[in-house]
């Protein structure tokens, strides 16, 4: 297969993670609307929110965390070097060695469950009502993250083998089944809330069962065998012990900005949640995408000693995040009140709540680029199976986060802790990028002269015309929701049809997107 056919691949396979990606967003923004419509903010929704977030904070730093990064880069080097049936038992032991650590840490959890939710929710332990109903739900969400690490064990698999749509597909089921639990199953429970629990255990099912039919099509569907001395499994095993600390940091930092949230006026939580909500819609919509469909393609090109075509992929992927990533984040800034208040000024939200929030979002627009770079930069290094470098990093840049929240959050307050949140993110880019080129791993190709020129004539464009078409912010609160949803709409699509135009008037043609 040609670069080209290969680049022009992983082009629409981003494009189909990206759509995908961008579903499962815009669903889980209706999901909140339709959670919050239903169980508002009391005693119940705490509940679940802690009850949901306890599975969900171990499948991050366990299954789509350090797991994936540890073993996606072994299949893929299996793939290209061994038989099938080599593959097969690589995943036939990995299933059973990480069958066998799930279930056991979800026994314990649901046995657990009263002590695990006061571990994460220690302000339970004086309302003894929420904790005994957080105890319940956890007992039946917990089950949820083996169902949902094995799904992300089924998604590595897939990825490996190029069939990226089904696994960005399958994070939509969970949002369906959290709606139709909250909307169809909550007026036949007598406390209706346990209605969202049973709706994520139902998802985690799904989604599993939904993954298994593509993976047997490849001939390898897992049947879990335990041999712990296998050569594979004691190489993802090790690669994970660091990938798992690199991801602990990251979590780590997401605490110590909510600790120091809640020490600030009443709203900073929500504020930021709101303009956190907004911009990862750029990261996730393609950031996620092309990192996640790069990979596997790296990794292959690593596994055969094909060193060009390494650093060839990551100069296309660098290119294709910077083509919709400084866009999006000039847009986010710009645009940042009319974005907050389309989407989300009605019933409790007020006007200040909307300045804040587009505060803050103006405050991470300047990180969103990093976030996205982060997504095609770390992956240089997991594909050749170094992990340990971008921990490395991942500490500096946990050290240097903290450092800016303590100096930024005095003056700045909430914006304080979303700008030092973008500035450490824009420190990671910079080490893992002089990391790669250090390294030689990574080398410039031609082009990227004309690339800056016709990028930088669409993204100005693109902010002359939005400029010129917005309104002051006194009539966007003046208007009501359909208006104002309405206009910002109008407004997207003429800053996107304007981008789109300086790139073609300067040359850009699809077929650039492949080279």
């Amino acid at each position: 297969m040609s670069e080209q056919s290969a680049r022009s691949g992983l082009l629409r396979s981003g494009i189909v993670v990206s759509i995908m990606t961008m579903l499962s967003r815009i669903l889980g923004m209706a999901r909140d609307i339709i959670v919050a419509n239903y169980f508002g903010s009391g005693a119940a929704a705490d509940a679940f929110f802690i009850a949901f977030k306890i599975p969900n904070f171990l499948r991050r730093l366990f299954a789509e965390g350090a797991f994936a990064q540890a073993f996606v880069p072994v299949i893929s080097e299996y793939r290209t070097q061994r038989s099938l049936a080599e593959v097969k038992a690589l995943v036939d032991y990995t299933a059973g060695t990480l069958g066998l650590v799930l279930t056991a840490l979800t026994a314990l959890g649901v046995v657990a469950s009263p002590y695990v939710v006061m571990l994460f929710a220690p302000g339970f332990h004086d309302d003894p009502e929420k904790l005994a109903l957080a105890g319940e739900l956890l007992r039946i969400t917990f089950p949820y993250l083996l169902l949902i690490s094995l799904t992300a064990f089924t998604a590595g698999i897939l990825n490996s083998y190029g069939q990226f749509a089904v696994p960005a597909f399958t994070p939509v089921l969970l949002n369906l089944c959290l709606i139709a639990a909250a909307v169809w199953l909550s007026p036949w429970f007598e406390q209706p809330v346990m209605a969202l629990a049973w709706g994520v255990f139902i998802a985690g099912v799904a989604q599993l069962g939904f993954q298994l039919p593509f993976v047997a099509r490849l001939g390898l569907l897992p049947r879990p065998r335990l041999n712990l001395k296998d050569e594979g499994v004691k190489r993802i095993l090790l690669l994970m012990v660091p990938a798992l600390f690199g991801v602990s940091v990251s979590q780590i930092n997401l605490l110590l900005d909510t600790v120091l949230a809640s020490f600030l006026p009443t709203g900073s939580v929500s504020w930021l949640y709101y303009a956190d909500r907004l911009s990862e819609l750029p990261l996730g919509a393609f950031g996620i995408a092309i990192g996640t469909v790069i990979l596997p393609s790296l990794s292959r090109h690593h596994a055969s000693a094909e060193g060009e075509a390494f650093s060839d992929t990551l100069d296309w992927g660098l290119r294709m995040v910077l083509l919709v990533g400084v866009p999006a984040a000039l847009a986010l800034g710009i645009l940042a009140e009319p974005l907050i208040a389309g989407l989300f000024y009605y019933g409790a939200m007020t006007e200040e709540a909307v300045v804040q929030s587009a505060r803050a979002l103006v405050a991470y627009s300047l990180g969103v680029l990093a976030f996205m770079l982060v997504k095609v930069l770390a992956p240089g290094f997991f594909a050749r199976q170094d992990i340990k470098t971008p921990v490395r990093i991942a500490v500096i840049c946990m050290v240097a986060n903290m450092a800016f929240n303590l100096i930024l959050i005095w003056p700045l307050q909430h914006v304080g802790l979303a700008l030092a949140t973008s500035l450490s993110s824009l420190l990671n880019v910079v080490l893992l990028f002089r990391g790669l080129r250090q390294a030689g791993i990574y080398q410039p190709k031609p082009g990227w002269g004309l690339f800056s020129l016709r990028l930088g004539t669409g993204c100005l464009a693109m902010i002359l015309s939005v400029l010129w078409l917005n309104v002051p912010s006194a009539e966007w609160f003046a208007w009501d929701w359909l208006q104002r949803v309405w206009y910002l709409g109008f407004l997207v699509v003429v800053g996107l049809l304007a981008f789109i135009a300086g790139l073609v008037a300067t040359g850009l043609r699809l077929r650039h997107l492949r080279h």
